[in-house]
């Protein structure tokens, strides 16, 4: 069994490791540039940190969920097979693609690189404080 020093550190973790491969994709986005018929890519690990949170916290992960209407027996029951505790790569929508049908834009990769670098650095020192609590509480009861 591993030694956690809180729920938070394991979350904390997953989220910089998230963190780390949205750096990759965004790096080979920018790699790319000027590659033809290259789409950019980018990652959705939100919905997977949401369901580890719930995880850890132990909130119920299976709430009521609104079926969808089915009028006939030949309409589709929905999306299955999702799993959301899983992060997903996908290929950005929105872009235009340039004559070449490349849809990498720098301005768009660079401002994701700058968002992507504040995030990781406010994971970090999340987690360096949530080392020194932990190690001031160890300091603390030492003295006693």
């Amino acid at each position: 069994m591993a030694f956690q020093i809180s729920k938070a550190n394991q979350l904390l973790v997953q989220g910089l490791n998230a963190r780390a491969i949205r750096q990759d994709l965004v790096a080979g986005n920018i790699a790319n540039i000027d590659t033809p018929f290259y789409k950019s890519r980018d990652i959705d690990f939100e919905t997977a940190l949401i369901e580890k949170t719930k995880e850890i916290y132990g909130e119920d992960s299976k709430t009521p969920k609104l079926e969808m209407a089915q009028t006939d027996d030949k309409h589709l029951n929905g999306v299955s097979g999702f799993d959301p505790s899983k992060a997903t790569i996908y290929l950005r929508d929105g872009q235009m693609a340039r004559n070449d049908a490349n849809t990498v834009d720098l301005d768009v990769e660079t401002s994701e690189l700058g968002k992507n670098a504040v995030m990781f650095n406010a994971l970090t020192s999340a987690l360096q404080k949530d080392g020194l609590i932990f190690k001031s509480v160890i300091d603390s009861s030492s003295k006693v």
